[in-house]
């Protein structure tokens, strides 16, 4: 496995890899179901494929990497299987936050953070504050996110600070409105890839992705790793973007 994975590596282009990927991490229940285990035991799965695929992200270049770890809808799930993936999220945080500093990883999130417990929300500030200085990829965890909450969220700031005279409505653009989003300062992923088959954005970066390039496999979230990652990216790089012109 290692041997393909270096071979499709060699086939990556450096000058032209995505600054940004995205990656709706899909599949780990089906995981589990397929070989009957419980779902909890896809989720642990999954943080394997995560922790191979920061490293295989920072190894070809990729400056940003955004995961859709927790979604606004996700806490309709099971109170077992959402106490378990929180669990799971604290115990992942403290125990790889070391390991993203030797590999020079600065962790950042995007989302409804306060609506996590304090719990959660202290260990990922403590992360994030331990990583701000690294300079190397830069690993963005949505916690809590909607695309569609995000937006509501920005409209709603937006609206306050054209009430308090801080904001010209006329002035309102898309770099303005950017700026309003959780993701303000990074830049649009260049790719997004969806494992699992399944082919929809889930209310996933709604606003950023206008423009970018999806990448949909079949493999489930805990069966990707380093050379599915290469896969994508030269899938990405044999595409040709026009932004709506010829």
């Amino acid at each position: 496995m290692s041997s393909d994975a270096d071979s499709l590596k060699a086939k990556i282009d450096p000058k032209s890899v995505p600054l940004h990927i995205a990656i709706i991490m899909d599949g780990n229940g089906r995981w589990a179901k397929k070989r009957n285990f419980p779902r909890t035991a896809g989720h642990e799965a999954g943080v394997e494929a995560v922790r191979e695929v920061v490293k295989a992200a920072a190894e070809v270049g990729i400056k940003y990497l955004t995961l859709y770890t927790f979604s606004v809808e996700n806490w309709k799930r099971p109170r077992e299987e959402v106490t378990a993936i929180m669990r799971l999220l604290t115990r992942t945080t403290k125990r790889e936050v070391d390991e993203l500093n030797r590999n020079n990883v600065r962790l950042i999130t995007t989302g409804r953070i306060e609506g996590l417990s304090p719990t959660r929300r202290r260990v990922l500030a403590v992360a994030t504050a331990k990583t701000k200085k690294n300079t190397g990829l830069v690993l963005n965890l949505a916690l809590n996110y909607g695309g569609r909450s995000e937006i509501i969220d920005a409209v709603k700031a937006i609206a306050s600070s054209v009430k308090s005279g801080l904001i010209n409505p006329l002035d309102i653009n898309e770099e303005l409105f950017a700026n309003y989003l959780y993701t303000a300062g990074l830049p649009d992923p260049d790719l997004l890839v969806r494992t699992s088959g399944e082919k929809r954005l889930s209310n996933f970066l709604l606003w950023q992705t206008s423009y970018t390039e999806l990448y949909i496999t079949d493999v489930l979230w805990p069966d990707f790793g380093r050379m599915e990652l290469f896969a994508a990216i030269i899938d990405y790089q044999g595409r040709e973007r026009r932004f709506g012109k010829i």
